[in-house]
């Protein structure tokens, strides 16, 4: 598909208010994109956890107005208005008005709130962005008549018409809007592992939207457990967007990107196989890069702080000690996330409760399991 596919040829109902309300999770990338080309297109491929407890709840309200000259939108979060989040909204809104045509038509009142921390390093803009984009194609499904005939009609014609009534169509539509308001939302709508960027391992993969996983999975990896320890619940100090812009002329990013093609080669065989020995390997080397990127770039800057070196730490002299499969990862941040499989649960807790908590800010951490995507409300 191409971005031609996503421009709708017209709207046949007239639709004067609504509303519609989503919820979308988080995601944790294993492979990790870092670095990305114009119109939000990411350097390397990706592939990420969905996540269960920590999502955004948006519900968007419209009513229809007169003067269709400029956006209009007001922004609440946890019943707050907050006018600090309209120009991020305000720029989402122009890349995407060419596959939206009626924003302009209607005013809208985005009531958002997190099961998480905002700002706390858990990509609250991931699950933000990708139920914001959802809430929108629901708006588009009312607009498009489903009466419309699709006989003597173009194929593209045929797309924009059957699309919206279509699981598989808007979903990917969805995705491909959600990316260019946050790359690491496209990843957010389906479960439980999603690939993000052009792969040629992965025959559907797309640098425009994020696919289900379409490969064998083993056993091992059910129910994967993610329990976040939030190190540090301020803001960063980096924005990721301009953490991605730090890769143009970076020494290392023609390396790095070569890598993460091959580590996602790699990690197909992972998944296939169970080996949870190997599984470790990639993820943590993965988290580590990240970070070594950011440190390495110009200007340079360290997002890990000392309780996330104790709390590594802490893993490795763990998983020597007892053998477990426990690993961790990390985002564009302080926060850790421990991965285990399901069936260390019991003693995994144990040890984060006992070892881990510590190191956490306010003893703050979150339990989560991979889950199954995005859903209407």
């Amino acid at each position: 598909m191409t971005e031609k596919d996503f421009i709708p040829k017209s709207y046949s109902n007239n639709i004067e208010s609504g509303s519609f309300t989503w919820s979308s999770p988080s995601n944790i990338a294993l492979i990790k994109y870092w670095g990305k080309k114009e119109r939000q297109i990411p350097e390397n491929p990706s592939v990420s956890f969905t996540l269960s407890n920590c999502k955004t709840i948006t519900k968007v309200s419209f009513s229809r107005k007169e003067d269709t000259a400029n956006f209009s939108f007001d922004v609440f979060l946890d019943g707050d208005q907050k006018d600090d989040f309209k120009p991020k909204i305000e720029t989402f809104f122009k890349r995407v008005e060419v596959y939206l045509p009626f924003l302009r038509d209607y005013h809208f009142k985005i009531e958002t709130s997190n099961t998480f921390p905002h700002s706390s390093g858990i990509a609250s803009s991931a699950s933000g962005m990708s139920a914001l984009a959802l809430c929108l194609m629901s708006i588009e499904k009312e607009l498009i008549n489903s009466d419309v005939t699709l006989n003597d009609v173009t194929e593209h014609d045929r797309s924009a018409a059957e699309g919206s009534f279509n699981q598989e169509y808007f979903i990917k539509k969805a995705s491909f809007l959600a990316r260019l308001g946050s790359g690491s939302a496209c990843r957010s709508l389906e479960g439980d592992l999603v690939v993000w960027g052009c792969h040629e391992a992965i025959e559907e993969s797309s640098d425009l939207f994020g696919v289900k996983y379409p490969f064998e999975v083993h056993q091992n990896f059910k129910n994967y457990q993610d329990t976040i320890l939030l190190v540090d619940k301020g803001e960063k100090q980096v924005s990721s967007t301009v953490g991605h812009n730090l890769m143009y002329g970076h020494p290392f990013a023609k390396e790095r990107f070569q890598q993460a093609n091959k580590n996602l080669n790699d990690m197909v065989d992972v998944f296939k196989e169970g080996d949870l020995d190997k599984f470790v390997a990639l993820v943590e080397s993965e988290a580590l890069t990240l970070h070594a990127m950011m440190m390495t770039s110009m200007p340079y800057f360290i997002l890990m702080k000392p309780n996330t070196l104790e709390i590594i730490n802490k893993i490795w002299a763990f998983r020597r000690k007892t053998g477990s499969k426990v690993c961790f990862t990390l985002d564009a941040g302080a926060n850790v996330h421990v991965l285990y499989p399901e069936q260390e649960a019991a003693r995994v807790l144990e040890f984060i409760e006992n070892e881990l908590v510590a190191y956490c800010q306010n003893g703050q951490y979150i339990c989560d399991v991979i889950g199954l995507g995005a859903e209407k409300l």
